[in-house]
């Protein structure tokens, strides 16, 4: 059972309440968030909701007030679970004091598939992106971007044609982006490895948990590679 805060921000649990209502509530702060993400968050050990004798989750005032410290902290300082799980235990009262790593950018929901509603041609995607169509045919040439079956460039390949083009600016050609895309290859490789176990066949949240994981880890790769370009850079004072 809820009932309103007294600043009228926020309802106040009393008791406990369901999985299902907890994403209710949650929802109006973090529309991505899932009941598959809340049952993954509690497998990591952010939150550990109560029981009832038949197995249902019952979560608290203090599991929610959690739970959106935990969504926050992802959201907003790109933290990686760990990091927030430690954070947490060491000082539940003040989540904010969790320091963002250096080279941090990206968070696990940004990998989310797109919604699907870019459809260009290679003249549009060369226009929007402002590269001439056969750059943008030797960038399809090498892999790092594709076209559907159809023949349309997505959101994601509409992305990569903008940073490349902000790149060409500094003399980038496709020859040597060749390396970009080997890399992605091996990490896209090593991700999905390191993720398979979180997968269970009999598991009905196996699927949205090897998800999440592949998020999670794809967010702390771009995140060391940031944080060794900085380090590179600065070690050899170029920066």
């Amino acid at each position: 059972m809820t009932g309103r805060a007294e600043n009228g921000s926020s309802p106040v649990v009393k008791g406990t309440i369901s999985i299902g209502e907890v994403l209710s509530l949650l929802k109006r702060e973090f529309p991505d968030v899932t009941i598959s993400k809340i049952r993954f968050l509690e497998a990591e050990g952010l939150v550990s909701p109560e029981r009832t004798a038949s197995g249902y989750r019952r979560f608290s005032q203090q599991d929610i007030d959690r739970l959106r410290d935990v969504l926050t902290l992802q959201r907003d300082q790109y933290l990686p679970l760990k990091v927030i799980r430690e954070s947490l235990d060491e000082d539940p009262d003040n989540p904010s004091k969790a320091a963002t790593p250096a080279g941090s950018g990206m968070r696990p929901e940004d990998f989310r598939p797109g919604a699907g509603r870019v459809r260009m041609t290679r003249e549009e995607i060369s226009e929007t992106a402002g590269l001439p169509a056969p750059f943008v045919a030797q960038l399809e040439d090498i892999g790092v971007i594709w076209a559907s079956a159809a023949g349309h460039y997505d959101e994601d390949a509409l992305a990569i044609a903008q940073v490349i083009a902000r790149l060409s600016a500094f003399g980038i050609e496709p020859r040597h982006l060749r390396s970009f895309r080997v890399v992605t290859d091996r990490e896209t490789g090593v991700i999905e490895q390191m993720a398979t176990p979180f997968s269970q066949p009999r598991d009905r949240d196996g699927r949205a948990r090897q998800q999440e994981t592949v998020r999670e880890l794809a967010s702390l790769f771009v995140q060391l590679h940031a944080a060794l370009l900085r380090a590179e850079l600065i070690r050899g004072g170029r920066a």
